[in-house]
């Protein structure tokens, strides 16, 4: 296909209002083969949804959809209202030089909040346990605004990713590692990953990349293991956590899959019975072992408040506070890759940064956007349940509205 600019007369490449008809279409013929998805979706897109599993994964958590009404179309961003399982949400479809997409966002179609009570009515039927923190970076630090619960420390699965971020950069800024030092893959390094890492050695911005915009937890572990656990502990502290105790010792992914991706319960109730002392040794054999060949993913929470990473929403805010303190590009590269689809209007917030992480009874969405103005806005939503299973993809959703609004209300 011919590359012509965006705003250039169409000479082969699809447009985004075709691209747009394409997803309605495959919401309804899920799932989709991978050269089909390949044909239609961006290399970074892809990766950042978690490669083709993901993506069908997501087409499936939405459901059939069909479109209401198209609200703007451009050559290289079209957005139209949809309507699946009697809700309405607004798609905005965005395509590269190549017509294929390289963004997406899907939205509920709400009236903005127009207050922080209104945001705390979208916030609470969320689920048992709702956490939120609202504010503002002002000079290098956290400065909240609203909150509910938001000094209250939750399972934030994923999320803590971010302190294995600014362990990195810590690291580099003390001379002791280097966004370009090459790190090969160890085998026995390897965890269940959530994105597909490239089979050869690889930057350590690259790993930051990877852990960051596709959660990848392969990449998060080479990493850990290249700075030290003892490294991420003191970024814990260093990053604001007000109780950095309670994930010490800091587990890699394939440590928490060992514990939990297993019908047996009897690794993890042997861990929690250790003392405290004697648990970097269990995590450190547990690092070494095979992972279980039958895995079975837990359908039910388990052990969410005692295997797991810990922060309140505040600390969130500040660790993000912290990163963007440090002025790093690269942190900011690894964080704006993918924004979950919150699609926030680029022409009132230049910048949107993203991490979030859930697991059965678990869910955090977390973001910082930097306005037009130059503003850092932070905002951290944290929804567990000890007891049953959420329902990710409706929750995440009506959450998106909330955060957006917040944002909105922020930004005024």
């Amino acid at each position: 296909m011919e590359k012509v600019s965006l705003g250039g007369i169409m000479t082969g490449r699809p447009a985004a209002d075709e691209q747009l008809a394409w997803i309605v279409a495959a919401s309804a013929r899920g799932p989709l083969p991978e050269t089909e998805i390949r044909g239609h979706l961006a290399s970074a897109l892809l990766d950042a949804s978690g490669g083709p599993s993901g993506v069908n994964a997501a087409l499936a958590g939405v459901g059939r959809v069909t479109t209401t009404r198209l609200i703007d179309s451009e050559p290289g961003r079209s957005r139209a209202v949809v309507r699946g399982d009697g809700a309405s949400y607004v798609l905005t479809v965005r395509v590269d030089e190549t017509g294929l997409v390289d963004d997406l966002g899907l939205v509920p179609e709400e009236t903005p909040p127009s207050s922080w009570s209104e945001v705390d009515d979208q916030l609470s039927p969320l689920g048992k346990r709702v956490s939120f923190a609202a504010g503002e970076v002002e000079d290098g630090r956290f400065r909240g605004v609203h909150g509910i619960d938001a000094d209250t420390q939750r399972p934030i699965g994923s999320a803590c990713k971010l302190y294995v971020l600014g362990a990195l950069a810590q690291a580099v800024a003390d001379g002791t590692a280097a966004w370009g030092e090459r790190l090969a893959i160890r085998e026995d390094w390897k965890s269940v990953s959530s994105g597909e890492l490239p089979d050869r050695a690889l930057t350590l911005a690259e790993f930051a990349d990877h852990m960051i915009s596709t959660s990848d937890n392969t990449a998060t572990d080479h990493l850990i293991h290249r700075l030290g656990r003892d490294a991420v502990h003191r970024q814990l502290t260093l990053s604001g956590n007000q109780r950095p105790a309670a994930s010490i010792p800091f587990l890699t992914t394939k440590a928490l899959f060992q514990l939990k991706l297993t019908a047996d319960a009897a690794p993890a109730e042997r861990y929690l019975a250790l003392p405290e002392a004697a648990r970097t040794a269990a995590l450190e054999e547990l690092e070494r072992a095979p992972l279980p060949e039958n895995r079975s993913l837990w359908p039910r929470p388990r052990h969410i408040d005692a295997i797991e990473w810990f922060a309140s929403p505040s600390d969130v805010c500040r660790a993000y506070a912290g990163l963007y303190r440090v002025g790093m590009p690269e942190i900011g590269h690894a964080l704006s890759i993918n924004d979950d689809g919150l699609a926030l209007d680029p022409a009132r917030f230049a910048t949107t940064w993203y991490k979030g992480g859930n697991e059965p009874g678990v869910l955090s969405l977390n973001y910082l956007a930097r306005t037009a103005d130059d503003r850092a806005l932070v905002v951290s939503l944290m929804v567990s349940d000890p007891d049953e299973d959420l329902d990710t993809m409706p929750v995440a959703l009506k959450g998106f509205s909330a955060i957006r609004g917040a944002f909105d209300l922020l930004s005024r």
